[in-house]
């Protein structure tokens, strides 16, 4: 059993930074694929990246890619999201989730609560 607690979101400005943090307790999360997804308002939940259970793989959806950093640091039991340059069509829900490595949400097994990030123009 995995339980996940995502922090760090809030408001900000177009073209600012935020770091997420997905704090994990049980001790299957060393062995598990890390990812972030993203509800907007009215669209459905989407990838945004996962890193793999050893750190040496990530992969990205295009509209983050070169802004968003994923990472890891198993020994805290925490994942991370670097967002640089925000922008506001990254106003979303964010979820963290741990489970196999892929992009789709059927490969998770745990999910966090979300978190709000809102990026004002």
């Amino acid at each position: 059993q995995v339980q996940l607690v995502e922090s760090g979101g809030g408001l900000v400005q177009a073209g600012s930074s935020l770091r997420l943090s997905c704090a994990a307790s049980g001790r299957t999360f060393s062995r598990a694929a890390m990812g972030w997804f993203r509800q907007a308002p009215g669209k459905e939940r989407e990838f945004v990246a996962v890193i793999h259970w050893s750190g040496s793989s990530r992969l990205y959806a295009d509209s983050v890619k070169g802004r968003f950093t994923i990472s890891r640091d198993n020994a805290k039991n925490t994942a991370y999201l670097q967002m640089n340059s925000l922008k506001p069509e990254d106003t979303a829900v964010y979820y963290c989730a741990a489970g196999d490595w892929g992009t789709t949400q059927r490969r998770y097994d745990y999910w966090g609560q979300g978190i709000q990030v809102t990026v004002s123009s």
